[in-house]
């Protein structure tokens, strides 16, 4: 497994929990606002520091007790066919698993969960289908909701989450409800802020929804979900 980076401690990325974070190499989208190109882009990722797997198993033993969360990130975790022999090993130590996916591969999704090899899912809804390709740069809207559906349908904690990119408008939003809304369905807008350099700078010049108008998103749509919160 490439392993492009580890948090060591991080209170945020699991829900009520305290984790730690592994970064894994490569992605099979090319979010135009996206701030990890290091783990995302060929050009980048040749000279992007690895941490050896036995290294970060190592981390792992040390901390168990005072550690039992861990959060699988990237890039894209599920495009790599061994994820499932390195979540095993992650979960023989007594981890629980949080993944991070763009839901672009349900066949590793739906493995992981009926192998019970992760214990909750945030998955990214770039967009409404029709802007889907725009917001991710891949034609994977299909893969996308085939995901959707297999979180809905299993007995696994997850949530959905849309990063409010430059270009992202409130119609946007609305259409992108309507195929995820449920009354046991968690969903965050999340403020987007580009903290490093992005995939395609030119996005940035596009307008980025204020504050008070995701809000009154927030307002009109939190009825169609349990939880529906800014982030």
């Amino acid at each position: 497994m490439e392993i492009g980076g580890l948090q060591k401690t991080t209170l945020i990325d699991y829900p009520g929990r305290v984790a730690c974070t592994v970064f894994l190499i490569g992605c099979n989208f090319r979010c135009p606002f996206c701030y990890s190109s290091e783990l995302v882009l060929p050009e980048k990722i040749k000279l992007q520091p690895r941490i050896y797997e036995k290294d970060f198993f190592k981390f792992l033993k040390e901390r168990k007790g005072l550690l039992d969360n861990l959060v699988l990130c990237g890039g894209e975790p599920t495009i790599n066919k061994d994820l499932p022999q390195f979540c095993k090993k992650i979960k023989k130590l007594g981890y629980f698993v949080k993944l991070d996916t763009n839901g672009s591969n349900p066949e590793m999704l739906k493995k992981l969960i009926d192998e019970k090899l992760i214990d909750y899912v945030a998955m990214d809804i770039k967009a409404p289908r029709g802007k889907y390709e725009f917001f991710s740069g891949a034609k994977l809207v299909n893969e996308v909701e085939e995901s959707v559906n297999i979180l809905k349908k299993n007995q696994i904690g997850y949530e959905f989450r849309t990063t409010i990119a430059p270009g992202l408008k409130k119609e946007d939003i609305l259409k992108a409800t309507n195929w995820i809304a449920g009354k046991g369905v968690n969903y965050f807008l999340q403020e987007f802020t580009a903290q490093k350099e992005v995939i395609n700078p030119e996005i940035l010049g596009l307008p980025v929804l204020k504050r008070k108008e995701i809000e009154e998103i927030i307002e009109q749509i939190k009825p169609k979900f349990k939880n529906c919160q800014i982030r």
